[in-house]
């Protein structure tokens, strides 16, 4: 597509390089009228954007605001009690449900991240009207404690995560999230990387199976798999309706079960995506960007996310001293105090306005001033890179 220059007075990009290395982040603000900056590959560039009308980023914004509504927005931001002249992290922006509420605490500081370009330019129009209290990056946030760097802040008070895909994604079938609709069977939630397609046509039929199991957990894993490979035999399996009869044929549902492509698809997703890996190295960068009593606030939609997050503040949240067998061995201090005993749920009237936030749970803590601790590895699961380079 042929590049146009913004015009002067419009939000402008720059562009910063990638804390991981996969590709350039891309910031929105005020401040400029062009992309400018590293790609550490190449060395200096200088990027042109689109031209964006502000009438038309305004109404990505409100029709993205009445498809979106944030799950246990009212209650994640009642976690994070934004105070006046706080910065803080909305670490996957979406609509920017959150950003808006914590913005509208007098004097408080947003850095938005979202991997979707989409997401981030359906902010324009929200950070015209920040006055310069919201930047919005297209990043990984996985990355957040390299942005925050970026942007001049060492320390936050505050970071909130929505995890998963969004409603505003589920609802595109250009996307290729969704068995309802059929589109392109893409499923990335940026614009980099293989799609769900390519890894129907790359994995072995081992690789298939693992990876809707691990991340699907489809007990019919290996039948589902032995189907998708044969199917493919014949012809590519390009679209969501195509992968979705072919899991339909082999895994038999109940009238009022879930649809039967129900966990394959969420399998693919969260593998193509590598939403497991992204929301574990997150967790740990918020601990490294918190200041002492600053906030973490996660609201996660399944199992897995949620075992995560749980296992990770609880790890964060003991304390005590090492086995009175092995005394030298110290555990390290408590970097996070639990806010929520249990996770927080949906109420009803949520749910009947939004069935999608039945399964939504919301776990917060609050750092201390005890150093963050050592990283965790990450689980030997399915992972992307492997798939793809046939290894």
């Amino acid at each position: 597509m042929a590049a146009q220059q913004i015009p002067s007075g419009d939000p402008g990009f720059s562009l910063g390089s990638r804390g991981i290395g996969e590709r350039a982040r891309f910031r929105f603000g005020l401040k400029s009228a062009g992309w400018s900056g590293n790609s550490r590959r190449n060395g200096p560039v200088r990027f042109q954007f689109p031209r964006i009308s502000r009438e038309r980023a305004r109404g990505w914004r409100m029709s993205a605001a009445v498809r979106h509504i944030p799950v246990l927005g009212h209650e994640a931001v009642e976690m994070l009690a934004p105070r006046d002249s706080g910065v803080y992290v909305d670490a996957t922006f979406g609509a920017g449900g959150y950003s808006r509420m914590i913005l509208g605490i007098g004097g408080t500081r947003v850095i938005g991240i979202d991997r979707d370009r989409t997401a981030v330019a359906g902010g324009f129009a929200l950070v015209e009207q920040s006055d310069g209290r919201l930047t919005l990056v297209e990043d990984r946030f996985s990355n957040l404690a390299e942005i925050c760097i970026a942007e001049g802040v060492d320390a936050v008070d505050g970071v909130v995560m929505d995890v998963g895909v969004s409603s505003m994604q589920l609802d595109q079938a250009g996307r290729g999230f969704s068995f309802r609709l059929d589109g392109p069977l893409d499923m990335r939630m940026g614009n980099a990387g293989p799609t769900a397609a390519d890894v129907i046509a790359k994995a072995s039929e081992a690789e298939l199976a693992d990876i809707i199991y691990v991340f699907g957990e489809e007990r019919h894993s290996r039948a589902v798999a032995r189907a998708i490979v044969a199917a493919r035999k014949e012809s590519s399996i390009t679209t969501t309706r195509a992968l979705a009869d072919i899991v339909a044929r082999v895994v038999r549902s109940k009238p009022g079960d879930i649809h039967p492509a129900t966990r394959t698809f969420q399998g693919l997703r969260i593998f193509v995506n590598e939403e497991l890996d992204e929301l574990q190295l997150a967790l740990q960068a918020a601990e490294r960007v918190l200041k002492p009593g600053g906030r973490l606030a996660v609201v996660s939609f399944h199992s897995l996310e949620d075992r995560i997050v749980k296992d990770f503040l609880n790890a964060r949240g003991k304390s005590g001293g090492g086995s009175r067998h092995l005394p030298e061995i110290r555990q390290a201090a408590p970097s996070f105090k639990l806010l929520t005993k249990r996770p927080v749920a949906p109420g009803e009237e949520e749910v009947a306005a939004n069935p999608r936030a039945r399964s939504a749970k919301l776990r917060a803590a609050e750092r201390t001033d005890a150093p963050a601790h050592a990283t965790d590895g990450l689980p030997s699961w399915p992972r992307l890179s492997d798939v793809m380079r046939g290894g």
